[in-house]
């Protein structure tokens, strides 16, 4: 590997200032995620142009589209814990095996997924109870949108490995130029314009589709031939399939973890379709805007898996337990700050996408409501990424389990039939405030049980 591309691909995160370096890893990466939020945002209301009823049917494909994301979530949970510290040991061998090796099961594994999706989406969309009305947009969106899932992966595992060296300032390049051509390709294809076909929802979905696979390309060849982060294809399958093992024993676990949370809005969104396809549509909009205000805790958590992969291979947990100190202090001050943010802002937002007061007034509710635990979500999503990065991603599962299962759901059932539809938001704050104890007091004594176990 050239000296060049050394210096290019990997940041040694055990020396220096702990808060420098989650400072200095995590804005870039924010300025790529803000960028693909912008993006999701600025489509959604695209979509609404069109009418309620579209606007409607891509909300009830959030859940299904976050369920994929959250499966490629933990192929990249696996690269960027594993090459962290591989990394952190100073192999780079294993850690371009390690990279090549999962970036051929992701897309296989995908390509199959897309294929299963589109064989059952009348099945699925039922289930979570999509309306005759709102199916054949649905049809028409999700029939080109599983093929986005093969490629996205592909990509995001391979700027996962460029992410765990230390390095998000290229990995945000990359999101943002992908972000920037499906926002000029969004309008072209949804409307029809400068002679373009008018697709309408499908446009939404191509878009999406020819721009993640651009950039794929260009990264990939930019990876492989200028940064060498890859190692051959061809070696022996006793081999890649150690890889696979190696990766999988944090990705499964992180594949749950993430899984967990998109099964929950699926049945949030079948209860919400009780109510009416509009309350379904305001909840789309807050599904949409709400991954820009977490922005700051995205990217945040995305770097602290490798921060704490590094720190943990190289045996500095004074380092470890510093960083949490600090991803408490910034999350908490975070969340305060973005709660009156959508206190005041939540009515303009919702505005901007229906002239219905039904669908906006649940929009801002639920902004009014959750915003009040967003920092304690930011923490244990950030907590979650610890664990995956010192490859211990077990105490993430039973975290997100509890979320869910003994708090969320109960909590859910009970608020519907006390509150209505707010009372699923009152489900959702609880168990955020309640389950960040639980993983931050975990965390702690975590770094002290492999800190005694490395003397």
């Amino acid at each position: 590997m050239s000296a060049q591309a050394k210096t290019t691909t990997k940041h040694d995160l055990t020396t220096g200032p702990v808060a420098a370096h989650l400072r200095r890893q995590a804005v870039p990466f924010g300025f790529g995620l803000l960028a693909i939020f912008s993006f999701e945002a600025v489509d959604l209301f695209f979509i609404s142009m069109l009418g309620d009823e579209p606007l409607a049917a891509v909300s009830f494909t959030f859940p299904v589209i976050w369920l994929v994301y959250g499966i490629g979530i933990g192929f990249e949970a696996g690269v960027a814990s594993c090459v962290s510290r591989a990394m952190g040991r100073k192999d780079e061998e294993g850690a371009k095996r390690l990279v090549t090796d999962t970036a051929m099961l992701g897309g296989g594994v995908f390509v199959l997924l897309a294929i299963v999706g589109l064989l059952n989406i009348q099945a699925v969309f039922a289930l979570l109870g999509a309306t005759p009305a709102v199916m054949p947009l649905i049809h028409e969106y999700m029939s080109i949108w599983y093929w986005v899932a093969p490629v996205d992966a592909v990509l995001w595992i391979s700027l996962a490995a460029v992410r765990a060296r230390g390095n998000t300032l290229l990995e945000s390049k990359f999101i943002i130029a992908a972000a920037v051509l499906n926002l000029i390709l969004d309008p072209l294809l949804i409307f029809g314009l400068l002679g373009f076909p008018r697709l309408e929802i499908e446009g939404a979905a191509l878009a999406t589709l020819i721009s993640t696979g651009t950039i794929l390309v260009l990264a990939l060849s930019h990876l492989v031939g200028r940064l060498q982060i890859f190692a051959t294809p061809f070696a022996s399958m006793a081999t890649i399939v150690k890889s696979w093992k190696h990766v999988l024993t944090i990705g499964i676990p992180a594949m749950i973890t993430n899984a967990i949370i998109p099964v929950s809005s699926g049945i949030v969104v079948a209860m919400i379709a009780a109510f009416g396809v509009d309350a379904v549509a305001g909840f789309g909009i807050a599904m949409r805007i709400e991954p820009l205000v977490l922005i700051p805790f995205y990217a945040l958590s995305a770097v602290t898996s490798p921060f704490f992969g590094q720190n943990s291979g190289a045996g500095q947990f004074n380092r470890l337990r510093e960083a949490r100190r600090m991803l408490t202090l910034f999350c908490f001050g975070s969340g305060l700050l973005l709660a009156i943010a959508l206190d005041l802002l939540a009515k303009p937002i919702a505005a901007l996408y229906s002239d219905s007061p039904a669908i906006r007034e649940v929009t801002v509710h639920y902004f009014w409501i959750v915003s009040l635990s967003y920092g304690a979500y930011g923490l244990v999503m950030s907590i979650n990424a610890a664990f995956n990065g010192m490859g211990h991603p077990l105490p993430g599962v039973v975290i997100s389990g509890l979320r869910v299962l003994v708090l969320f759901l109960p909590l859910a059932l009970i608020g519907r039939a006390l509150l209505g539809i707010e009372g699923l938001f009152v489900a959702s704050s609880v168990a955020n405030l309640t389950l960040v104890v639980v993983g931050w007091l975990w965390l702690g004594k975590q770094i002290d049980k492999i800190a005694k176990g490395h003397i």
